[in-house]
């Protein structure tokens, strides 16, 4: 008898847990993915796709800085978060002159002393790399 109420909680214990994870799996599957940047791989994949100019005077610590830069931006913006900011799944646009802007100033206030030409060319690539990861998506043209 007892044996009959063990394998009973056990079966109940099993539809349980699947139904939980069956329902949990479906919420994932409908929720679009959110890219992770790897630091390292992004400032090696701009710096092999900056334009020859660019990279003839930039050094991998100079992509790094202006990409930490580029970051920082981000994340005063809500646009990069750990899972627990306020952005509430919306559309985020990212790029612009207010990006570049800031990593100029950021520059120049460290004495870094980087040309705009030469920020662009880090953040187009940047841009590039990410939309190659999945970390971003194409501009959507609902108009929303």
């Amino acid at each position: 008898m007892i044996g009959v109420f063990v394998l009973v909680a056990a079966v109940l214990i099993f539809a349980v847990a699947a139904a939980v994870i069956g329902r949990e799996a479906r919420r994932l599957d409908a929720r679009p993915s959110e890219g992770v940047v790897d630091l390292d791989a992004a400032v090696q994949w701009v710096a092999q796709h900056l334009p020859f100019e660019v990279s003839a005077v930039l050094s991998y610590d100079d992509v790094r800085r202006i990409l930490d830069w580029h970051l920082e931006f981000l994340r005063s913006r809500s646009m990069s978060s750990n899972g627990h900011g306020p952005n509430d799944g919306g559309q985020v646009v990212v790029g612009g002159a207010e990006t570049a802007e800031y990593v100029l100033m950021r520059s120049e206030s460290e004495g870094s002393g980087y040309t705009p030409s030469q920020v662009h060319a880090v953040l187009e690539a940047q841009m590039a790399y990410l939309e190659t990861t999945g970390a971003v998506g194409p501009v959507d043209g609902t108009g929303d």
